[in-house]
């Protein structure tokens, strides 16, 4: 992140409002590394950055409407996406989550499943609770969450986003 100029910038941005738990993830990691790995600049950002943090005394959903005001004024130009993890479980029908790691187990895509904050001027932390391994090998596999009831979502994915025809390497596997 730290060579991609406009993420590092943005995700000091997300840095300064002190969300608890805060991090940027999904398509933001995602897109950038399968676009180095294919020997690309990183694109343009599409679609939405998503920021999420953990706090259950905060789980109002207009909280998460303020924080998404914040940065667009800070950073106008951008769809941000911001959601408190701790209230997330109830709109998926699982138990309550733990943590903003604990909540990404339950998103579709191992390869989505990961999240970078910064931590200083020059250093990040990344979290990925299924490890790196899918994202770095241009894997698409669906989380055990997404593997019965829930596979059509990801196969829906797949074709809505268009992954396969914009990242001509990646493989799609069943998962464990």
């Amino acid at each position: 992140m730290l060579g991609d100029p406009l993420r590092w910038h943005l995700l000091g941005v997300v840095r300064s409002l002190g969300l608890p738990d805060g991090w940027i993830g999904a398509g933001f990691v995602r897109n950038a590394v399968w676009d180095a790995l294919h020997g690309r600049s990183p694109a343009a950002l599409a679609g939405d950055i998503d920021v999420v943090w953990f706090d259950p005394s905060r789980c109002d959903e207009a909280e998460d409407d303020m924080l998404q005001a914040a940065l667009a004024s800070i950073e106008p130009g951008f769809d941000w996406s911001v959601r408190n993890q701790s209230r997330m479980h109830r709109r998926n029908g699982d138990a309550p989550y733990a943590s903003t790691a604990d909540a990404m187990r339950f998103w579709p895509e191992t390869a989505t499943a990961v999240a970078v904050r910064r931590t200083g001027e020059d250093d990040c932390e990344i979290a990925a609770p299924y490890g790196l391994d899918d994202l770095f090998a241009l894997r698409l596999v669906p989380t055990p969450a997404f593997r019965g009831a829930k596979r059509g979502i990801f196969r829906e994915r797949m074709a809505q986003k268009r992954w396969l025809s914009r990242w001509r390497r990646l493989t799609v596997e069943p998962g464990p």
